[in-house]
Parts: structure tokens; sequence; C-alpha cells
């Protein structure tokens, strides 16, 4: 069985759908580690109660970003990780990370890139006006939401639609995008 990381800065709801979308059979894989950045995040409980393994660390208590890159490095070969699966990781990868996994590395991101990268997508999104918005799976590179596109699906903004109720929507597509990626990735 492939095992992938999950990196993650908050709430946990990609890691909830993949693992929801692994109990049930329908993406063959097991999640090794748990990755975060923020260690009061909700993703740290959420893995703790499946006793899946968790590394999360303050930044801050590091010299530099290749000091606790390495550190996760270690925990990624420790636990025998396939593939790494960003979801929700607020922080740009560097050098470190991206030489050791390349095109082992995925993110998820609220839009139709190259449309509206980085923070706040969405609003981005609703502040352009545009009726379409969407999610995008893309390689990880040393930019921001600038690797290669993997996969996209499009989500309509009608006129009566808030922030919430667009985040409510792209949030439903990437439950069911990320996962599909992620089978085909480790097929």
């Amino acid at each position: 069985m492939k095992k992938i990381a999950v990196f993650a800065s908050g709430n946990g709801s990609n890691f909830q759908a993949i693992l929801d979308q692994i109990k049930a059979g329908t993406l063959l894989a097991e999640i090794g580690l748990v990755v975060c950045d923020k260690p009061g995040a909700a993703v740290i409980k959420r893995a703790e109660n499946e006793n899946i393994p968790v590394f999360h660390f303050l930044p801050k208590d590091y010299d530099s970003k290749e000091q606790f890159e390495a550190e996760i490095l270690a925990h990624l070969r420790k636990h025998s990780i396939d593939l790494v699966v960003l979801a929700g990781y607020m922080r740009l990868i560097g050098s470190t990370l991206l030489e050791a996994y390349g095109k082992k590395m995925i993110n998820i991101h609220p839009s139709l890139l190259p449309a509206f990268p980085g923070k706040d997508a969405i609003g981005q999104a609703i502040d352009a006006g545009v009726k379409v918005t969407g999610v995008t799976v893309h390689y990880v590179d040393e930019g921001m939401d600038t690797g290669p596109i993997i996969a996209q699906k499009s989500v309509e903004i009608t006129d009566e639609d808030t922030k919430e109720t667009v985040e409510e929507k792209v949030h439903r597509m990437e439950h069911v995008l990320y996962p599909t990626v992620i089978q085909k990735i480790l097929n």
C-alpha cells in the first residue's frame, strides 16, 4: 500500500476528505504522516483521533527554512512516504523538500490557475467579478501555485452567491477531485 503525507496548516477538511475516501476503499493509500506548521491546528486532532503520526512544528523555532525542511524530510523518510499531498499548507516549499520529492509532491488550490494564485483565491475571484472559478491540482515547485497543472474542475459563481457559498461549492469540489487525482498518481 502506497503511503502519503498530508501537509496542512488549518482545519483539515481536505485531510478528512482523503481519509474518508481511504476508509471507503475508493482511494487505495494510507496516510502515513501529517505535517503541520501550526501546533494548535484542528488537523492535528483529526489525525491523532485516527492514530496517524503527526509532526508539528513552529517555523520560528528553527534558524532557517532549510533546517525545518530537513527535519520534515527525516520524518517523511522514517515513515516511507511515497507522495506528499499539500492540503491547506500555507508555506512555500523550499529546495530541501523539492529536491527529495520533486514530482512526488502535489497541491490543491481553490481557483482555476493561473488565475488567482496565493491567499484568498476565492475572495480574489469574487472581487474580479468572474462567473466561473474552480479547483486546480498541480505539482509543487518553488513558486506560489506555479507548478504544472494536473487537473482542474470549474465551479459556477451565480449572482446569488456570497463568498461563503462559493467557498462551500469549491470545498465540495476539492473533496471530490483531490482523492481522485491522488489515486491516479499512485497507480
